[in-house]
């Protein structure tokens, strides 16, 4: 048996899109990168990126790997030739990969990690959501996902692991490696104002915003609240762009109906110091109040664990095993009906639990702490088959 040198591994961290400041996916994939590279391991990130210009890239830490080139010919290179990210492995020596699924196996990226198994890579597969076939709805989706369920069981047979968030101990026939959503403290900022509840509310929610989320749920809470002409005010600031016409209904209907304009406010996506002065202004947090819409019921998400560390208590619907039990989170029920917007101001107003013992709860949730389970698996051991 041959044995790796954990301190001299070379790993590649692989994503099939590019990156962007404001998202959180985004943010994710360099705090898991960052914790990989403080648990010891030599690792880079390769991504897939669209220039100014118009040209298509495959780039490496922020070099160009290869540029694809432009227009049709270019889109096509991206989605069935992986001859460049081989050549870089098998130059660079690289030891394993680590694949943020796409939900895109197919003939080409099955041919991809089969030819990386020849050169004796160990491949991790991460799926960020499971089961994931439900949250696809239009046909362009729907397709891309019947050819993903055709090929994804031949293409795992490729993959050592998978990295999973839920709770399962298979998918796809591969064993896996369960983590939890986790957080990078030095990039998320402790709120630091707590306000005076006993004349109105703030509420705030960060997401980019699909069904799933369930934000209409709190919207139509909301309408039903208003509807009595209470004298205590309560405000929703929602944060993050829209991603299709089924949300952008589903957010802007009640919205006009009820006559919330007011008190429902919608910012588009914000980031850095905009979106801390947003946090500053809110009381509490708004987590997804609808994964049931997509089949899921227990999953942990990024966005909770976020809210938590900046301090916030918050309310959510799914089971998060992290957070169920914690005296600074409120519980909806997984279903359609309105929010209870009264209910939601007397639990807040009953909160003593301080925005830095909220912080300090989750400390064990910080992304070393969880990329360390990934990096102490034996799959870094040994080079042998699991």
């Amino acid at each position: 048996m041959n044995l790796f040198n954990q301190q001299n591994m070379k790993a590649l961290f692989l994503v099939f899109y590019g990156f962007q400041e404001y998202n959180g996916i985004s943010k994710k994939i360099k705090y898991q990168v960052n914790a990989l590279k403080k648990c010891g391991l030599d690792i880079r990130t390769c991504y897939y990126e669209v220039a100014p210009d118009g040209s298509r890239q495959w780039l490496i830490d922020n070099k160009t790997l290869t540029n694809l080139g432009k227009g049709i010919i270019a889109k096509l290179k991206k989605r069935i030739s992986f001859h460049p990210i081989i050549r870089y492995v098998e130059e660079e020596n690289i030891s394993l990969i680590y694949i943020r699924s796409y939900h895109n196996a197919n003939p080409f990226t099955i041919h991809f990690v089969k030819e990386l198994k020849k050169r004796n890579v160990k491949i991790l597969l991460e799926i960020p959501t499971y089961p994931y076939d439900q949250e696809y709805f239009s046909v362009k989706e729907k397709i891309q996902l019947y050819t993903d369920k055709l090929f994804r069981h031949t293409f795992c047979k490729y993959i050592d692991a998978i990295v999973t968030f839920s709770n399962d101990t298979e998918i796809f026939g591969r064993r896996t490696i369960r983590i939890s959503n986790g957080i990078d403290f030095s990039n998320i900022p402790l709120r630091t104002t707590v306000h005076d509840l006993k004349k109105e509310l703030h509420l705030i929610g960060v997401a980019e915003i699909h069904f799933w989320h369930g934000f209409d749920r709190l919207i139509k809470g909301l309408g039903e609240y208003y509807s009595n002409h209470p004298e205590y005010k309560v405000y929703f600031h929602l944060v993050g762009n829209i991603t299709g016409e089924r949300e952008n209904q589903e957010i802007r209907t009640p919205i006009r109906k009820y006559g919330l304009k007011p008190y429902v406010i919608l910012y588009g996506a914000q980031h850095g110091e905009a979106l801390n002065a947003l946090f500053e202004q809110a009381d509490f947090a708004i987590g997804s109040l609808a994964r049931h819409r997509s089949g899921i019921y227990n999953i942990k998400t990024l966005k909770n664990r976020e809210y938590a560390a900046r301090g916030f208590s918050f309310i959510y619907s799914e089971t998060d095993e992290d957070f169920d039990q914690m005296p600074y989170v409120l519980k909806a029920v997984a279903d359609e009906s309105p929010i209870n917007i009264p209910q939601l101001i007397s639990f807040c107003r009953s909160q003593s639990v301080s925005p830095q013992a909220i912080r300090d709860s989750i400390r064990h949730l910080s992304w070393e702490e969880q990329m360390k389970k990934v990096y102490e698996d034996r799959i870094f051991r040994t080079s042998q088959n699991i």
